[in-house]
């Protein structure tokens, strides 16, 4: 795995920077929809998790989870997966995300 950061931005006062030593994994939790899980950013001895939602195009999950795999194994900078605010998607086919925090 790489070095670098996954950065999450799903509004103009909510955005998430995570190291990827921090990201747990990643499910399809439903059709067009991806789990990412992290070490608590708020609390890392915390037994709760962050939780990113990615949402994606019906039945390109494998594609996006895929895509998201490359790029962490080859970062050691900053890798953007998802900015609703700027409509940039490291997959063309993810469209969007959401963060909870201590899940």
């Amino acid at each position: 795995m790489g070095t670098g950061f996954l950065v999450f931005i799903d509004d103009a006062d909510d955005a998430a920077c995570y190291p990827l030593s921090s990201l747990l994994g990643m499910t399809v939790a439903s059709d067009a929809t991806i789990l990412m899980k992290f070490k608590s950013s708020l609390d890392p001895a915390s037994s709760d998790n962050d939780l990113v939602t990615l949402t994606c195009t019906s039945d390109k999950e494998r594609e996006c989870m895929i895509a998201i795999a490359t790029q962490v194994n080859k970062a050691s900078g900053v890798v953007v997966v998802a900015d609703d605010i700027k409509s940039e998607y490291c997959h063309p086919n993810i469209t969007g995300c959401a963060i909870t925090l201590d899940t």
